[in-house]
């Protein structure tokens, strides 16, 4: 029995939620009684919601949100630990939720629309990592962000590739070192999160980011996403060699003709997506 039909069958709630927003669909972790630990049905759940909403077209954004006092604590370590019985003590086991977690994580970034966290509360672990693998992220003055395995003998490397990316590496290291919670001022500092608001806030004001991007032509959202990502990885030259031919291609695209012209024209673009 798959575990979606389990959780059906016992009429447990869904431990992802979705909903639309207009354009913009907001998936809320769903599991406030284990501090939306990312289980490995948490993680299938969201992959599979990631691949349905980058078929959407009616979808042009995506907010993260989580319910209840904390966003994410990380990996289900009770559902971790319950595999140490098994003959090769979890290997396996462990090997596969790191291997999927990865793969949920990258499909944020490789999503052709633009993903916004917003975070109510803690986001520790592997939680820290879906907000640092989000493209934006609101916080609310009530969060707080760590990556503290090492408190626990399990140095947050999987956390680290996404926050590595998103902070400097003084920074990121102590956050590793340490273990020690960042207050949201702080994220916002180091360039972990977008934008601190007023606690309770957070999920309109995510929204709205959302909305504001929406509202773009989603071609050239897709374009200049996956461009910004693959350049960051490349030398200076080769970053400048691949987004001039980047900007070549969308010169050419009929949503650059038409916002150009919209531009010189004084008057609001009608985009076609292409």
């Amino acid at each position: 029995m798959s575990t979606q039909a389990a959780r059906a069958t016992t009429q447990q709630p869904p431990i992802l939620l979705r909903e639309t927003i207009g354009s913009v669909a907001v998936l809320t972790l769903n599991r406030p009684e284990a501090r939306n630990s990312l289980s490995e049905a948490m993680i299938g759940d969201l992959h599979v919601a990631l691949h349905e909403i980058a078929a959407d077209k009616a979808v042009r954004a995506v907010v993260i949100a989580a319910n209840g006092p904390a966003f994410s604590a990380g990996h289900d370590l009770k559902e971790l630990t319950a595999r140490r019985s098994d003959a090769d003590r979890g290997r396996a086991y462990f090997a596969q939720i790191m291997k999927a977690c990865s793969a949920m994580m990258q499909a944020i970034v490789h999503l052709p629309k633009p993903v916004v966290a917003s975070v109510q509360g803690v986001a520790t672990a592997a939680g820290c990592q879906l907000v640092a693998s989000c493209d934006l992220a609101v916080a609310s003055e009530a969060a707080a962000f760590a990556t503290p395995g090492v408190d626990i003998g399990l140095f947050c490397s999987t956390p680290m590739v996404a926050l590595s990316r998103n902070v400097p590496r003084k920074q990121a290291m102590e956050m590793l070192l340490t273990g020690e919670l960042v207050p949201a001022a702080r994220a916002r500092e180091i360039g972990l999160v977008n934008h601190v608001v007023a606690a309770g806030q957070e999920r309109q004001a995510a929204i709205e980011l959302a909305q504001k991007v929406a509202l773009k032509s989603a071609y050239t959202v897709k374009l200049g996403k996956e461009a910004f990502y693959r350049q960051a990885e490349m030398s200076l030259a080769g970053a400048y060699r691949y987004a001039a031919e980047v900007m070549t291609e969308n010169m050419l695209a009929r949503d650059a003709e038409e916002g150009i012209a919209a531009f010189i024209e004084k008057r609001e673009p009608k985009w076609q997506d292409r």
